[in-house]
């Protein structure tokens, strides 16, 4: 702990005010969980501050901005009902039932009430309720009674800001008069009052959506906002938005020729162009490459089960609404057309692991067998409601880079090593090299988890030992893991310093045990394997759709679609330079020779404009002493390069996954 508070000049009980009246300070973590500052607190209690620009204190700020943004539509329009509004990366959102859907002068209407709900200095007052007071209390809003009665459950995603299984509480916001002037379900906690949001915030779009997230359910607005400790760490933010809008992997996908989307197929289902699929066939194929030197074995199963299959992993159970629906094959019917063999519904596959356990499951194995590591890149398909969809970064059909290993129990540490080095080692060769890992433990509420006190406690242990020892940043989030297992998921930071959550680590004991898996030991007895499930792009389209804004469509030379382009001077050079085109492609390198009537200017531009990391010009003095120029992204120029030097660097500048812009990158 940091900063724990234990000032000798402090009389107790005592509130946060008087621990810490540094104004950074929004929050207190008392005995690890979050209060409002002005909780009281005893001598005895671990008391930490949690300052406005740390991660719990932007989340609390955001949320208590997303109050004054749903105080505000009230106040313009007191029949809007409320729905829920928690923070999320870099902001928030607030889900409202209005008559009519929000209009971009709504929006500035908003944003002129909120400022002055901010200059007005509320102060935001936690209260306990009843479920019977609340239900009293909020009887205009249909929405939050709902939560209400699902208290405790499943409600919706982010609703857990208002409810859970503890008490419930209201959040009043306070005038200086003393006179409470709107209240919100809530669970809090929040920033001591309006004041402290000061002027670092801002409303970003509108958008529909749908209640607890079903299509079944009513069709909310939903307004999104940012929202920062100072006004130029929001227009830092607005900048780095502005770069990531060049960089949109969906538009540059149809700028570079990439990718697409057509209707006709339908939403969330991609199809590659010929110059995307170059890049996707160079990552695969290293990949590939990696894992086979790695000792991994590359297996390939269906699209497609029998619905047996996923009874059985219990996916059927636990992943229904995100499979699509059945599809009935195998009836027969006689010739009168009754039915004379029942049919089977059969499911597109959400997952490999199933498969994968049943090519484990083929035969016998011994511990000699183990550690055995499968590997597939299966496609697999979810049922992503319409509106979640987002690109290549969220679809219906994706290829996943399955790894699925199965090791005994004293392999579990030096397996899980292996497997996170060489994951790092992976990213690190598509110029990735910002990482962080986060440990998803279980809590102390047993009845979430299945599996012995044993097997937690040695399995987190061995992972927690795998990624302190990896060197980088490790985040223990208690309270995270999945149900059967404790899991490492690795955290990368792109060009424009967003972070993205791309390789996970996750231990099983759950799926080994419904089918029954065994390996012979030493002692000639059973014993059931661990199951390590191991992703390390998540998937192929999500990170080739990170690659491409990382790079802003400048790709390294050794994954660009098109890796050198020969542009004569003039058209009776064109001979020349294709010589050295087509010695490029012998040698390997996807080069092409620009043949068009365009200018020689013009041809520079456009090839500029695609990316091509390699623009090769020549002319009557490159003909005449066997050179050729080099022309680079960022406009550079390299001339008299002899030929064999020239196709040395570029065969070099490949091998060492060199990512070209400029002159001084391809000395």
């Amino acid at each position: 702990m940091t900063d724990v508070a234990s000032p000798s000049d402090v009389s107790y009980p005592a509130d946060g005010f008087a621990l810490f009246p540094d104004r950074s300070v929004v929050a207190l973590r008392v005995n690890g969980e979050l209060k409002d500052l002005a909780t009281t607190v005893q001598e005895a209690d671990a008391v930490e501050p949690v300052r406005i620009d740390s991660p719990d204190g932007l989340s609390i700020l955001r949320h208590s901005t997303a109050h004054v943004l749903a105080q505000a539509v009230q106040r313009i329009n007191p029949q809007a009902n409320l729905g829920i509004g928690p923070p999320i990366t870099d902001g928030f959102y607030y889900d409202f039932g209005v008559a009519e859907p929000f209009t971009p002068e709504d929006v500035k209407a908003i944003k002129k009430e909120m400022e002055r709900i901010v200059r007005e200095g509320q102060r935001f007052v936690r209260r306990v309720v009843t479920d019977e007071e609340a239900r009293a209390e909020l009887a205009d809003e249909p929405f939050k009674l709902e939560l209400i009665d699902l208290k405790g459950g499943t409600a919706a995603e982010g609703a857990d800001v208002e409810v859970g299984a503890g008490e419930l509480t209201i959040y009043d916001n306070v005038n200086r008069d003393g006179e409470t002037v709107w209240k919100d379900l809530c669970r809090g906690p929040h920033v001591p009052g309006t004041r402290m949001i000061g002027n670092g915030w801002d409303l970003t779009r509108i958008a529909g959506a749908y209640w607890r997230g079903s299509e079944k359910n009513p069709q909310l607005q939903r307004i999104y906002g940012t929202a920062w400790p100072t006004k130029d760490e929001l227009r830092a933010y607005q900048h780095r938005l502005e770069e990531a809008g060049k960089r949109d992997h969906r538009k540059l996908g149809k700028e570079l020729d990439l990718f697409s989307f057509p209707d006709e197929i339908g939403s969330g289902l991609s199809v590659w162009h010929p110059k995307g699929g170059v890049v996707r066939g160079e990552m695969e194929q290293h990949a590939r490459r990696r894992h086979i030197e790695g000792g991994y074995t590359y297996v390939y199963t269906p699209h497609i089960s029998k619905q047996d299959l996923f009874l059985q992993s219990n996916h059927l159970v636990t992943y229904k609404e995100g499979m699509f629906p059945p599809i009935r094959l195998d009836e027969e019917r006689d010739a009168a057309g009754e039915v004379t063999k029942q049919g089977v519904d059969y499911y597109l596959k959400p997952m490999n692991c199933p498969m994968h356990i049943l090519i484990y499951k083929e035969r016998a194995r011994s511990y000699r067998d183990l550690p055995m590591r499968l590997a597939e890149n299966g496609t697999v398909y979810r049922n992503e409601l319409s509106g979640a969809l987002h690109g290549l970064t969220r679809v219906r059909g994706f290829t996943q880079d399955d790894s699925h290993l199965f090791v005994t129990p004293d392999q579990l540490e030096a397996e899980t090593t292996r497997v996170l080095e060489f994951v790092l080692s992976m990213l690190r060769d598509f110029g990735l090299d910002d990482f962080e890992l986060e440990l998803s433990m279980r809590d102390d509420e047993k009845s979430k988890w299945i599996g012995s006190d044993e097997f937690w406690e040695y399995s987190t242990n061995a992972l927690r030992h795998v990624a302190h020892a990896s060197g980088l940043k490790v985040t223990e989030v208690p309270g995270e893991a999945a149900f059967y297992g404790p899991k490492i998921d690795l955290k990368t930071r792109d060009a424009l310093g967003r972070v993205w959550q791309l390789s996970t680590v996750q231990v099983d004991v759950n799926l080994p045990e419904r089918f029954e898996l065994e390996y012979t030991g030493p002692d000639g007895e059973k014993h059931r394997p661990i199951m390590i499930h191991r992703a390390l792009f998540g998937s192929v389209e999500r990170f080739f759709a990170i690659l491409l804004e990382h790079y802003a469509g400048a790709f390294p030379v050794w994954l660009s679609p098109v890796q050198a382009v020969g542009i004569p001077v003039a058209d009776e050079f064109a001979d020349y330079l294709g010589d050295i085109v087509d010695r490029l492609r012998t040698e390997g390198v996807r080069a092409e020779l620009d043949h068009s009537d365009d200018r020689m200017q013009k041809k520079i531009r456009t090839h500029t404009t695609q990316k091509v990391p390699l623009l090769l010009i020549a002319g009557e003095q490159d003909r005449a002493a066997g050179t050729v120029s080099f022309r680079f992204r960022d406009g550079s120029q390299e001339n008299g390069v002899p030929v064999d030097d020239a196709v040395r660097r570029i065969r070099e500048a490949i091998a060492t996954h060199a990512l070209v812009n400029t002159a001084e990158d391809l000395a």
